[in-house]
């Protein structure tokens, strides 16, 4: 049986006061949560949400990090650096990063093998643009960019993989792909492993559904067969929308 994984994604939201109230807020309902809950402030913010979450259920992740250790890249974030503020997971991939800031299918797997080289884990996003999924290209692109992303994996780190489907015409705009969508791709990606690895490790996977899952849609989405969890974007904003999609 796979563990349903729910993480929230803030992306570029909340203020210092808001953070602290929602993670507290988050601490005292989810510490009796069966499920698997990250959440991924800022990068501002994380130190403050570190000392928050010590101790507690709730697992710290990054929103992005930097393909190289150190040196002159202005702005960006090593690994060590997010280790070093208590960061377990960093998402990767995310259809954002792709399209609004251009990184490519190369990139990302730099990012992918030195996060999990420093004993990171990861998560992956995959998905669709709307014309893609138009052309029946669907399937194709989420399998390009599952290989791309997982070059030089081992099936032992594979273990410390999530893969998030995010179909980018659902992203941030109100529409969700249908449980039977979501089920088609899932159940495809699931394929992909299967072949680059073995059934096993397509068996174990965790895969999430990361294209504006909330209160209204997360259980229809949550019953198929090859969705276990979600990667959330606006819903992990508040405390009454979050609380119950982590309690799947």
């Amino acid at each position: 049986m796979r563990t349903t994984y729910v993480a929230g994604n803030w992306k570029m939201n909340m203020d210092r006061e808001g953070t602290v109230a929602l993670v507290k807020e988050l601490v005292a309902q989810l510490k009796d949560c069966k499920n698997k809950v990250m959440i991924a402030p800022p990068f501002v913010y994380l130190d403050l949400v570190s000392q928050l979450v010590k101790g507690t259920n709730i697992l710290l992740g990054a929103q992005n990090c930097a393909a190289t250790d150190n040196g002159a890249h202005t702005g960006e974030i090593s690994v060590a650096m997010l280790k070093d503020l208590g960061v377990q997971v960093v998402i990767l991939g995310h259809s954002e990063r792709r399209y609004e800031f251009g990184e490519c299918d190369e990139l990302i797997n730099m990012k992918v093998t030195r996060a999990l080289a420093a004993g990171l884990d990861v998560i992956i996003c995959i998905g669709e643009l709307l014309a893609q999924r138009e052309v029946g290209r669907a399937e194709k692109v989420c399998e390009r960019q599952l290989n791309s992303a997982l070059m030089g994996v081992s099936k032992e780190q594979l273990s410390h993989v999530t893969i998030a489907y995010e179909p980018v015409w659902a992203i941030g705009t109100g529409k969700t792909a249908t449980p039977e969508d979501a089920q088609q791709i899932h159940s495809y990606a699931r394929k992909v492993i299967a072949k680059m690895y073995d059934q096993e490790a397509a068996d174990n996977i965790i895969i999430q559904y990361g294209g504006s899952m909330n209160v209204k849609n997360y259980k229809e989405l949550l019953t198929q067969s090859d969705v276990d969890g979600g990667l959330i974007g606006g819903a992990s904003l508040k405390a009454e929308t979050f609380i119950p999609i982590c309690n799947g």
